[in-house]
């Protein structure tokens, strides 16, 4: 393990003014998006619509720390050879994976998921790492109801994200672990903010127990927000102060960043709510974003598969990235949406 280096990868995949772009979707996922454009998900698709993300100027170079790639795209080559890892690291942002094989149900625990992918693992990452990732990513999900999460489910999945990221750094490879509180569901704001302190400081239990150099591993929660089907939505300001909150009750200060999923908000409000956060005041760890849907929905939706679309695509990722880089330094407004 080169802590060093684990270290200064970290640092660069949080630094102000830049955030992580999610492009990890499965084949199954990104089909669903497909979809609903009317694009056929062949693997040329796939590949265009990733290379013009990749290719996009100013916005990989000025606003993009890093890409989380799905196994597929980590071995996909542009339409004109270069590796698409290669067009990442010459934006000067970090190649990454995710490496997770997805949420199962939990045995004995009706509709509980554990996440699946540590077999084999090991020899998974060396392999990563010779193609160019340099961080990886695994998703734990996490659901309120009445009776849920159980004590089972959280201290599964936080086991399961622990001896990832120890396997993570024993291949020199930056854990971005991923403890998603999900935002489905009739809860308020204030149980939102029990169950995801409760989960962070058990990860961070189980990461210290299996050695886990949290100066070399970033952090990627949920906001706590009220549920979907809540009566009562949380504003801005008041799902900034319980995140905060949340965060340093929970979150040791070692942990050099923390780069946010969207979880299903508007794009506008996962950067409303991000741009509140870091104007709030000073903050133990850099706070960003590590957005898929919030940062590509609207490029998807200007594309829409037409290679005419092409600078339309652009610009929207463009604007995109650009609001939220903002909202890293806390100087996004609504007024600079436009």
């Amino acid at each position: 393990m080169n802590i060093d280096q684990l270290c200064d990868t970290a640092n660069a995949m949080v630094q102000k003014g830049k955030g992580i772009l999610a492009a990890d979707e499965s084949t199954g996922t990104i089909k669903k998006r497909f979809d609903g454009i009317g694009v056929e998900s062949t693997a040329d698709n796939r590949r265009d619509w990733r290379e013009m993300l990749f290719r996009t100027e100013p916005a990989m170079q000025e606003a993009i720390s890093g890409v989380i790639l799905y196994d597929e795209t980590l071995r996909q080559s542009a339409v004109d050879g270069t590796p698409l890892v290669e067009l990442i690291r010459r934006a000067g942002a970090v190649p990454g994976i995710k490496v997770d094989m997805g949420a199962q149900g939990m045995a004995g625990f009706s509709g509980e998921k554990v996440t699946a992918g540590l077999d084999g693992l090991r020899n998974r990452m060396h392999e990563y790492y010779d193609l160019g990732a340099r961080f990886a990513k695994w998703r734990a999900v996490i659901e309120i109801d009445a009776h849920r999460p159980s004590a089972a489910c959280v201290t599964a999945n936080c086991h399961a994200l622990a001896r990832y990221a120890a396997i993570c750094q024993e291949a020199n490879i930056v854990p971005i672990v991923e403890p998603e509180v999900l935002m489905d569901g009739a809860h308020d704001i204030n149980r939102c903010a029990e169950v995801t302190e409760w989960t962070l400081k058990h990860l961070y239990m189980e990461l210290f127990m299996h050695g886990v150099v949290l100066e070399g591993s970033v952090l990627k929660p949920n906001m706590v927000l009220s549920g979907k089907k809540c009566a009562t939505q949380a504003g801005v300001e008041e799902v900034a102060a319980a995140t905060v909150k949340c965060l340093k009750a929970s979150v040791p200060g070692a942990v050099p960043g923390i780069a946010f999923l969207s979880g299903g908000q508007s794009d506008i409000d996962a950067t409303a709510h991000l741009n509140a956060m870091n104007a709030s005041g000073e903050l133990p760890w850099n706070l960003t974003f590590s957005y898929g849907r919030a940062l590509q929905a609207a490029p998807l939706a200007a594309w829409s598969g037409k290679p005419e679309n092409h600078d339309a695509c652009q610009a929207s990722f463009n604007h995109r990235a650009s609001m939220n880089s903002l909202a890293t330094l806390g100087q996004w407004s609504a007024q600079k949406e436009g």
